[in-house]
């Protein structure tokens, strides 16, 4: 089980990163909310820690983007602070628990089991275009029934895709339905996506979906068929 730990405090986060190693979980550990929310949007976990009072982005915010994204680890927000206000605030931002410092190892550990085992609450439909198809509850994509692996961005970028099918969609609409609010770099980022996706839904497939529409943006279109051209899982 992977576990995404962000958490300031950095000797309560090794303390609990042990803890939770002995336990068997895989630990990825943050320091503050901007490096917690990448990591999040990068990678694929069972389960979120997610502290409120955290350097760079709060806790709330992380929380906010990372559903935006519709990134749906179920995640426990853990904090300092104590009172209704503040829980009412996390379960409505898309919390799925919530944990007060100082508190008992073994309840966190018991918390955790119990998200993972319940795993991500119900989200939107299956979509599908042509031949392929995305699961966003199982964080699955598969062309003719073949499994294809993708990173966390990637699949957010496709879902976007797939929710708007036979539409061109521009750099900056792709930018602002995909990429956190604050993001400062280039829209060139989408295009290197784009690229991504292109090897690993098409090439490797063999079809053409992705379509590029010059002066405009992205076009994804329904096709059949395709024939894995190898391996096709990474």
């Amino acid at each position: 089980m992977r576990v995404l730990l962000v958490e300031d405090e950095k000797a309560l986060a090794e303390t609990i990163r042990r803890g939770l190693v002995n336990e068997g979980f895989v630990v990825d550990v943050a320091h503050d909310g901007v490096t917690g929310q990448w990591l999040a949007t990068e990678s694929p976990y069972d389960v979120i820690v997610l502290d409120i009072m955290l350097p760079g982005r709060n806790g709330y915010d992380v929380l906010r983007n990372i559903r935006g994204l519709e990134i749906w680890a179920p995640t426990l927000m853990l904090t300092a602070k104590d009172g209704e206000y503040d829980q009412t605030d996390a379960f409505e931002l898309g919390a799925d628990d919530y944990l007060t410092k100082p508190f008992s190892f073994i309840v966190l550990v018991a918390r955790l089991r119990a998200l993972v085992r319940r795993g991500a609450p119900a989200r939107p439909v299956s979509l599908t275009v042509g031949s392929l198809h995305l699961d966003p509850n199982k964080r699955v994509v598969t062309r003719q029934g073949h499994r294809i692996s993708l990173t966390a961005k990637e699949f957010a970028v496709l879902q976007f895709m797939m929710r708007h099918p036979e539409v061109v969609l521009s750099k900056a609409e792709i930018l602002d339905n995909v990429w956190d609010p604050n993001f400062d770099g280039s829209d060139n980022i989408v295009e290197v996506y784009i690229g991504y996706l292109r090897r690993k839904i098409d090439a490797a497939f063999g079809v053409t979906s992705l379509e590029t529409v010059r002066g405009m943006g992205y076009r994804l279109m329904p096709v059949s068929g395709g024939t894995p051209q190898g391996d096709v899982a990474g």
